[in-house]
């Protein structure tokens, strides 16, 4: 974060939002950058922080909009506009590699907003994320899940900021069977109903 001198109403306009949704959760557990995006780090957000959604894990980024201070030209939107999440079903992982998984997933966020940073890309609702690899997306890579579907996160609001709008996207991990039918808009929206959950299970069997 910001030194305690400087303002960062983008970064404190999310974690208010987080905080309607998880009241009390005031320090939840986050993962920061230790060499910024502009300083030549590897990671582009500057920290994720998870809270805890009872069954689940709930992940947010910072770092995708305008945290400190009015940067772009578009007076819309912060930054990019949007921030990712991703939930997480508890109990899906080895308990004993908890830490291991956690870290997984803010890996895997950091990843996928460097696409945004380095390629300018918009994730959208109804959108999906398929990059062909056989690999599970969990620490020891061993569940069928190996991508995403993105759908706006029904458990947080849009923000208005005084940097612009603030959207959150969801990430939810789909089976490479699944992404393999995908080819519209109208898809990822048939596929999200027929999984009933935003909740990503490494368990869980393939629909198709």
């Amino acid at each position: 974060m910001a030194d305690n001198n400087d303002r960062a109403p983008g970064w404190d306009a999310i974690e208010a939002e987080f905080l309607r949704v998880y009241p009390g959760q005031t320090d939840p557990k986050h993962y920061g950058t230790v060499i910024s995006w502009d300083l030549g780090g590897d990671d582009p957000l500057d920290g994720i922080s998870i809270y805890d959604g009872g069954d689940h894990w709930h992940f947010v980024s910072f770092g995708l909009t305008e945290l400190y201070e009015k940067e772009s030209e578009n007076p819309k939107y912060s930054g990019f506009g949007f921030e990712l999440t991703f939930k997480l079903k508890k109990g899906c992982y080895d308990p004993d590699n908890e830490e291991n998984e956690l870290k997984c997933v803010v890996g895997i966020l950091q990843q996928v907003a460097k696409i945004t940073f380095t390629n300018g890309d918009i994730f959208q609702n109804n959108e999906y994320i398929y990059t062909g690899q056989t690999a599970g997306i969990d620490y020891k890579q061993k569940s069928a899940i190996t991508g995403f579907i993105c759908i706006s996160d029904p458990t947080v609001n849009t923000l208005d900021t005084e940097h612009g709008i603030v959207e959150f996207i969801e990430l939810i991990g789909m089976t490479d069977a699944e992404l393999k039918t995908l080819h519209s808009r109208d898809d990822v929206a048939d596929i999200y109903k027929r999984l009933g959950s935003d909740v990503t299970d490494y368990n869980r069997s393939s629909l198709v």
